[in-house]
Order: C-alpha cells, then sequence, then structure tokens
C-alpha cells in the first residue's frame, strides 16, 4: 500500500512495483489507509512524510499496529525522525528510479520471505514415516511448508515419539530426509508434522523449491 498523495511520485513508484510483479494499493488519506491495514492482508506499507496525517499514522505502526516491512518515502523537508526510527526502508524526493529499484526490490524479497514462512504448497504423493524401534508406515502428503507437513494416514498412529518423514521434491533430486514431532493428529488420521534440526543445505533446498511453487503456480 502507498500513503501519498504525490501522484507524480507515485506513478514512479506503480510503475516500479508493477515491474516487480507486486500489485500497488494507493490510498491518499492516512486515516483510511490505517482502516484499511487492520482489515486487510497489507504486504508492505510505503508513506510519503509530505503528506498531512503521516506523522500520526507513523506513530500508530511504530507501536505495532500491524508488523509489516515499511519503506518511508523522506519529505521535502526532510522531517522523517519518527519514520527513521522504525522504518525498514529510507529513500528521498525525489525518487530516484535507481535507488527505488534496489530498495523496493530487497522489500519484495523480504515480503517473498513472510509469505513462505507460512505458505502451505498443496501436495499429493507419497511418504514413508519412521518411528520407534524401527517402525515404519506409509502415508500421503497433502501439504508442505519451511516448517513441516500435513500427512493423511489409513489409519491413526500412536506415535510414541520423534519420527522421521521421507519423500522426494516432485521435478527435483532432492530428497527429503527430516526429523520432526507430531503436533497434532485427528482421529480420521491426519496429521501435522513439525520439522526439526533441519540442516541449512536442506532448509536452504526447501525454501528455493517452494518459491519456485510459489511464483509459478
Amino acid at each position: 500500500m502507498v500513503v501519498s498523495r504525490d501522484w507524480a511520485e507515485v506513478s514512479v513508484l506503480e510503475c516500479i512495483l508493477g515491474g516487480l510483479h507486486i500489485g500497488v494499493d494507493v490510498e491518499p488519506e492516512p486515516k483510511r489507509a490505517r482502516e484499511k491495514l487492520a482489515k486487510s492482508k497489507i504486504d508492505a506499507v510505503i508513506v510519503d512524510c509530505d503528506l498531512d496525517g503521516s506523522t500520526g499514522f507513523l506513530r500508530g505502526l511504530g507501536t505495532g499496529f500491524n508488523a509489516v516491512p515499511l519503506v518511508i518515502v523522506s519529505g521535502s523537508n526532510g522531517q522523517t525522525q519518527i519514520g527513521d526510527a522504525i522504518a525498514t526502508f529510507v529513500f528521498k524526493k525525489p525518487i530516484s528510479v535507481e535507488q527505488a529499484v534496489r530498495t523496493l526490490s530487497a522489500a519484495r524479497n523480504m515480503i517473498l520471505d513472510g509469505r513462505l514462512r507460512y505458505n502451505r504448497h498443496a501436495l499429493d504423493l507419497p511418504v514413508t514415516v519412521a518411528y520407534g524401534a524401527r517402525k515404519k508406515v506409509e502415508a500421503n502428503l497433502m501439504n508442505l511448508s519451511e516448517g513441516g507437513v500435513g500427512l493423511r494416514l489409513a489409519r491413526p498412529v500412536a506415535f510414541p515419539g520423534a519420527v522421521r518423514v521421507s519423500f522426494h521434491l516432485p521435478e527435483s533430486k532432492v530428497e527429503m530426509k527430516v526429523h520432526g514431532e507430531v503436533a497434532w493428529i485427528d482421529k480420521m488420521g491426519n496429521a501435522g508434522i513439525r520439522f526439526l534440526n533441519m540442516n541449512s543445505e536442506l532448509k536452504r533446498n526447501l525454501k528455493l523449491w517452494l518459491a519456485q511453487q510459489y511464483l509459478t503456480h
């Protein structure tokens, strides 16, 4: 969301954000912007400090009103003290296209990281769950995220402790063999497994695979 009434600068931001495949919602009234932020899922906020009411709007963000990446566009009078204290990124007017591209690209990466952290990618593929003293059970993987998997078992299983989940990522050479713990299980045999102690290489491969699926589907 861009909170500004400076349409010349807004047009520059819209052009750059469009090139980064980021949708833009322009709100010239800080009060309405605050209402939207409270009711809607906003990935990032860009605030023009020349706009009347921007100081109060920024104070609201500063109290933890909504934790999103914040980009401050420094006003022509340079009064950005409040914004500087809480901003993720800052750039000055007139907006330099080169600087804006660099800044907004970094903001886009933060947005993507935030989405991927909680995004669950739907899947349907076989998975093996090992547990106890060399016991194994076959299951179907229903969804996958950076933090764990959702499974469907043929019947509920009373796992006694830690488990190890094994499966291959589709259209990839990466084989996932991850230790985890049962976060929940229901009477139908559906279960959630939370990953534990994943090594850095496997974590990086999983994150890359999930990012590719998110951007291409």
